[in-house]
């Protein structure tokens, strides 16, 4: 499936790298494997699954293309990833990978990249312009919302019906995930409420709780990542309700709940391709190599219909 680029101010999922212990401003900062020709700074946005999936794919094709890497994690604050980024320049990286957390962040980052005449590289999202970077591997985080909308549409078949909608964290990938999602509804389904669950499952099954009580008709919910779906999915199960629910990711509980009947769908975009994208193609581009700029991850709506078409999300530990 063509992916097309997000427009001005993507936002981003999450890419990680790994390697031997070295101290950098984010928590859980390090730097894995043997010593090579290059040294890659990778700056992870969270600790979600997703997050957790891309650094493993990340420290494995890192260490297969013999580059060394370091890694911080920015925790979803902005400030704290402008100073993993110092960091990383002050180390003298060869080059910056980058997951933001926030839109706003992005242009800053490249900004400061540039200034240090590091190449940067980003993950999930990039602006419209992309003379300021090296590349990216990007996300059509948009389509991702609005396939779940299709298989609401298709599932409501003209019917009245209400959804609700658990985003993420406001300001990064999930801003686009939702307008993807209400942006392609059909005219027939209304969302009653839009609330962010922050990427957490147990936030997420509060505010599932509180929706449900407001809504008690509720047919549908999209929620923008399966770990939330899963604690959602408690709320309403809790609450006698059996609320439809459509999610993201992909992942090997993820498809084995759709398997089952617990989601009704979820949107592949495996965290595993775009870490393993991230890192070979930066090699390439730092070595000049005819590779393309940007490149993107595929995506792919999972239903019990075609289960087998979804591609591994992470690796092994």
């Amino acid at each position: 499936m063509p992916i097309p680029l997000v427009r001005t101010f993507g936002a981003l999922i999450a890419v990680a790298l790994g390697a031997a212990s070295v101290t950098a401003c984010g928590s859980g900062s390090e730097a894995e494997g043997a010593a090579g020709a290059v040294t890659l700074g990778f700056v992870n946005g969270a600790t979600t699954e997703f997050h957790t999936c891309l650094q493993k794919a990340v420290t494995s094709e890192a260490a297969a293309g013999d580059a060394t890497v370091i890694t911080a994690n920015s925790n979803q604050n902005p400030a704290t990833e402008l100073a993993n980024i110092e960091d990383m320049i002050s180390r003298q990286v060869d080059a910056l990978i980058v997951q933001t957390v926030n839109v706003d962040a992005l242009k800053g980052d490249i900004a400061k990249a540039n200034a240090a005449k590091i190449p940067i590289f980003l993950t999930s999202v990039i602006t419209s312009d992309t003379s300021g970077i090296l590349g990216a591997v990007v996300v059509d985080l948009k389509q991702v919302g609005a396939l779940d909308a299709g298989w609401i549409g298709t599932d409501a078949a003209g019917a009245p019906a209400q959804a609700g909608v658990i985003a993420g964290a406001p300001g990064a990938a999930s801003d686009l995930l939702v307008s993807g999602f209400t942006g392609a509804l059909p005219a027939n389904v209304q969302v009653v409420a839009n609330q962010p669950g922050m990427f957490n499952r147990a936030k997420a099954q509060d505010v599932a709780e509180n929706m449900i009580q407001a809504h008690p008709d509720l047919k549908y919910a999209f929620v923008a990542n399966e770990d939330m779906a899963f604690g959602a999915l408690q709320a309403f199960q809790a609450a006698g309700k059996q609320v439809k629910i459509v999610t993201v990711n992909g992942a090997d509980q993820g498809l084995t709940a759709v398997k089952d009947g617990r989601f009704a769908a979820t949107v592949a975009n495996s965290a595993t391709v775009t870490g393993q994208l991230a890192v070979k193609n930066t090699l390439a581009l730092l070595k000049q190599e005819n590779v393309g700029k940007i490149a993107n991850t595929p995506i792919t709506l999972i239903t019990k219909d075609n289960l087998s078409a979804a591609p591994k999300y992470c690796l092994e530990s």
